[in-house]
């Protein structure tokens, strides 16, 4: 199975529109290495703005460059891209429905290394929250630059959520992404997991270990949290009749969060939720925190017999 990192995938696809769309511009705020944004900006010097580590300022350059008819990508880690920058988000972006394109990096315990202060878990909460936001979290390289050349076209706010380390690229080459609809990766009848971003490999991995068991996971990949293919999960439930959803993203508002929401109010169903605990994050190898906490294929096998059990 190749390896590859998603934030090369928005760097592939970045390049790509450079290549295609005159109208799409890039801002990053002091880390163009790290977001993969070095092939635009080489080959589109007078289209790339380089910020500096002042990514309020950016996000309300990016928004008053829409005015123009530009469509501007913001590029820094996820953290800045929405902690940082919120009340900025909020006024300049959402509020506005301008056209800025929120590429953030680096995101959840994945991000390794770097530690609490830098792993976000909380971003596709905040970002969720805020009217006229689409929420996207692919799941591996093919897909994150699938994602990132069909946000240009569309007209509105998008956070575009990606990550540091290489993990499996599995989904197909050069595929075709829609906003909004979520992928059957593989159908079953006792469980549906329903998962979103990094740990979309792991849920793929749990489901192998629980059909050797006898169980047959429904496994989909809810690469865009908002808006939420709705319609996609309460079919799968309607099947299978218990549901796990699994992210690298604090349990408070996350895909758990949402996917509660609209079983309670649809189809009350059993539902067990993998995710961060209310809790921060740690420095140590990406794969280790998954692991340690409760993130990886071996949790989601857990939190499936679990619910199974409460059927």
């Amino acid at each position: 199975m190749e390896m590859k990192d998603t934030r090369s995938g928005f760097g592939a696809g970045l390049t790509e529109l450079g290549r295609e769309n005159p109208n799409v511009v890039a801002l990053c705020a002091d880390l163009t290495g790290s977001l993969k944004m070095n092939d635009f900006k080489d080959e589109n010097p007078e289209r790339f703005f380089q910020i500096g580590v002042a990514e309020a300022n950016m996000i309300g350059i990016a928004a008053g460059m829409t005015i123009g008819g530009k469509i501007p990508f913001t590029g820094t880690f996820a953290n800045f891209s929405t902690s940082r920058v919120y009340d900025q988000i909020r006024q300049s972006v959402a509020y506005s429905e301008k056209n800025v394109k929120i590429c953030a990096s680096h995101a959840g315990v994945t991000l390794g290394e770097d530690g609490a202060t830098h792993q976000v878990l909380e971003d596709i909460g905040m970002m969720k929250m805020l009217p006229n936001m689409v929420v996207i979290n692919p799941c591996d390289y093919n897909q994150t630059k699938a994602a990132t050349i069909a946000i240009a076209d569309y007209e509105g706010p998008v956070y575009l959520r990606f990550g540091r380390p290489k993990v499996p690229n599995f989904t197909p080459e050069n595929q075709a992404f829609e906003i909004g609809k979520a992928i059957n990766l593989q159908e079953g009848t006792d469980i549906t997991i329903v998962v979103t971003g990094h740990l979309v490999w792991e849920a793929l991995e749990a489901a192998k270990t629980l059909a050797g068991e006898g169980i047959l996971a429904e496994v989909i990949n809810v690469h865009t949290i908002k808006p939420l293919d709705e319609k996609a999960i309460l079919n799968s439930v309607s099947k299978t009749k218990c549901i796990v959803t699994a992210e690298e993203h604090m349990l408070n508002g996350g895909l758990g969060d949402s996917i509660a929401q609209l079983l309670s109010r649809n189809s009350p169903t059993p539902l067990e939720m993998v995710g961060v605990n209310n809790s921060f994050g740690e420095s140590g190898p990406p794969m280790k925190l998954l692991e340690k906490y409760g993130l990886d294929a071996k949790a989601i096998v857990t939190a499936a017999k679990k619910v199974i059990a409460r059927k």
